[in-house]
């Protein structure tokens, strides 16, 4: 597929989650990083798109990659940790143009006090939580979704 902006795609994973698959199994389950953005990447075909898959621990790693693909179709985003408290993702997200569908792979709201505040979700074209692993493919769809509303 040749790089087309409009009908790509980023998945962008945020601090730890390149441990899934190994970190909290009873609460992230067992599949790994790597066998979600092979499912992503297989129902972006499916659907007409490119999925650029991206993970990184940093704060800014995150903030570079989100600036990148700010006029691609979207960003799909489990920010991880960063949901709570970073005002530079959050400032990142609001600064472009592509809708971005925040993803949480448990129900945030179950869990801790503090992880019950999002300062990215305000900006955020769509918001999925608590359905697993498979919240990511919803979270393409919905940014797709997104995507040809904004175009229309």
């Amino acid at each position: 597929m040749t790089f087309d902006p409009a009908r790509t795609v980023l998945l962008l994973n945020g601090p730890n989650l390149n441990l899934l698959g190994t970190r909290d199994p009873a609460q992230y389950g067992t599949v790994t990083l790597t066998e979600v953005e092979e499912r992503v990447k297989a129902l972006g075909t499916e659907l007409g798109v490119e999925v650029v898959c991206a993970q990184t621990n940093s704060e800014g790693g995150m903030v570079d990659h989100i600036h990148r693909a700010r006029h691609w179709a979207g960003v799909v985003m489990n920010p991880g940790a960063y949901a709570h408290y970073s005002i530079a993702l959050r400032d990142a997200v609001e600064a472009i143009e592509a809708p971005v569908v925040e993803v949480h792979i448990s129900n945030v709201y179950a869990r801790e006090e503090f992880r019950h505040t999002s300062v990215t979700a305000p900006v955020v074209a769509g918001y999925v939580a608590g359905c697993g692993v498979f919240g990511y493919e919803l979270g393409l769809r919905a940014v797709l979704r997104r995507a040809a509303e904004h175009r229309s």
